[in-house]
């Protein structure tokens, strides 16, 4: 079995450098390495952000909780949908329309401000390394389960493959990366999911009795749980760095929307499988492994329900699926991260912020190394909460920060700098008492414990009224391009002089 989910492994990681590695042909230009030249195709960047969006969270996590927690979690991968329906009728045109590299890039044009573009930078930081940690961790016990080596060993390799990939031809070869990795992934899921089943129904007699874990909360802190989990999910997507950096690799404002049409579907149609494998595993697998964790609980699973050859061949799929779900979303993370480290870290320090391409391609690939090499690190240091646990958080902290700055920013002219900053800063704040709880292992009970836990009911409402309140209260503090900008924003690009 070892032999060969390695080989499912390798061969993965060996057509992500394949194909990432195209790049260089490529890669030219800085907005190649940025924005991919902004001339993706939507059905291209609908697979590709697919591909990048499904993380470890998806392929391993959900089928976890599901097994555990039962039926409630459903709500996660219809929130992680839904969240690319919110995207598409609030900020998918206008925020391609912006011209934009990055969200920092985004705060500066809207607010015209550079302390709220840092404050953004170190946002977009904190959020991407926050996602990443789950999926480096994740790839380790995914290599762990599979083949009995250390968990560094398999981080270790997400960042390898991930940096060569990144560092060869920026977006451009991301892109091609991730839209392949989608279908990987896919069939991955599939395969087994049909297989298992099929296993199921021709052994399977009378009815299933699965008792309370079919049974969905609906005492009051279970409901809350439920809505702020899904309000984290449906606001913390527009807020995701590498997920609003795929949008401005679309030619205009009408493929954007196009492109999430597209991924909203994708997205659907992989989302049918996790909770398979969390139902089966409930029937056939009631007990984990000792010392093993809740997110192997799929690769456990068909050895659970068959044996021999057939066992071996379905945990090699899934096992080079899970590692595809590690490559694709590290690579979409490191992108983003690079973006910002190179621009805001690298380029000032060096005096060469604009100009010469060549020197923005040495200076990008510096970043995609800082941008791989800190989550390792910090992967290795901080003990791993579980693939959705920490996702989830993520978009908590994206929810209530970067969703109404761009809300606000988009759809509000009357946004002051002083009430966006002031939002962030609150919004921030909040989400730290979360994080700060969650890696300290101190959860209350009760309450108190869902309140801080899943934060995003209160944490986001409380970050908008911020930035209205506070707006309304500096009206001085408008930029003065307000109108010009949200005009821009606004206006198809059908309609503008050539």
């Amino acid at each position: 079995m070892q032999l060969a989910s390695v080989f499912a492994i390798a061969a993965v990681a060996l057509a992500t450098v394949s194909v990432g590695t195209l790049g260089l042909r490529m890669s030219r230009a800085t907005s190649d390495f940025y924005v991919a030249g902004r001339a993706i195709t939507p059905r291209r960047n609908a697979s590709a952000i697919a591909g990048e969006y499904l993380s470890a969270a998806s392929f391993l996590g959900v089928a976890g909780l599901v097994w555990q927690r039962g039926i409630d979690i459903l709500w996660f991968p219809i929130g992680y949908t839904v969240g690319y329906l919110v995207l598409l009728v609030l900020i998918a045109a206008p925020l391609r329309r912006s011209g934009a590299y990055t969200l920092s890039d985004f705060a500066e044009l809207r607010m015209e401000s550079r302390p709220l573009r840092t404050f953004a930078s170190v946002l977009t930081l904190g959020i991407a390394i926050l996602y990443l940690l789950p999926q480096l961790q994740g790839a380790g016990l995914a290599l762990r389960q599979a083949t009995g080596w250390p968990t560094w060993v398999g981080a270790a390799v997400v960042v390898v493959v991930v940096f060569i990939a990144v560092a060869a031809g920026g977006m451009r070869s991301i892109t091609l990366v991730q839209a392949m990795q989608y279908w990987i992934k896919l069939t991955a899921i599939a395969i087994p999911a049909f297989v298992l089943l099929a296993i199921w129904a021709r052994g399977h007699t009378g009815e299933v009795d699965f008792g309370d874990w079919a049974i969905p909360r609906t005492d009051p802190i279970g409901l809350y749980t439920t809505y702020s989990t899904m309000l984290a999910l449906c606001l913390g997507t527009m807020g995701l760095p590498h997920v609003l950096v795929r949008f401005y690799t679309n030619p205009d404002g009408r493929d954007a929307r196009r492109t999430t049409v597209g991924v909203i579907g994708l997205l659907a149609v992989f989302y049918l499988f996790p909770p398979v494998y969390g139902v089966l595993g409930r029937l056939h697998l009631p007990q984990l492994a000792p010392g093993t964790r809740l997110d192997t609980m799929a690769l456990q699973l068909p050895a659970a329900m068959t044996d021999g050859l057939l066992a071996t061949v379905l945990t090699a799929i899934l096992a080079g699926g899970a590692f595809a779900a590690f490559l694709s979303t590290t690579s979409g993370l490191a992108v983003s991260v690079a973006g910002v480290i190179d621009q805001d870290v690298l380029r000032p320090l060096l005096a060469r912020r604009t100009g010469d391409d060549a020197r923005g391609a040495t200076s990008y690939r510096w970043a995609s190394a800082l941008a791989v090499v800190i989550p390792f690190v910090l992967s290795r240091v901080l003990e791993p909460l579980g693939l959705a646990t920490t996702v989830t958080l993520a978009f908590a902290v994206a929810a209530s920060t970067f969703a109404p700055l761009l809300v606000l920013g988009v759809w509000w002219p009357r946004l002051s700098t002083t009430g966006a900053a002031a939002g962030l800063a609150v919004g921030t704040a909040c989400a730290l008492v979360s994080l700060g709880s969650a890696f300290l292992r101190w959860t209350p009970e009760g309450w108190a414990g869902a309140v801080i836990g899943q934060p995003a009911a209160w944490s986001a409402p409380l970050a908008f009224t911020t930035m209205v309140v506070v707006s309304r209260l500096t009206p001085h503090r408008r930029p003065p391009h307000t109108n010009r900008t949200l005009n821009r924003l606004h206006t198809p690009e059908s309609l503008l002089p050539p």
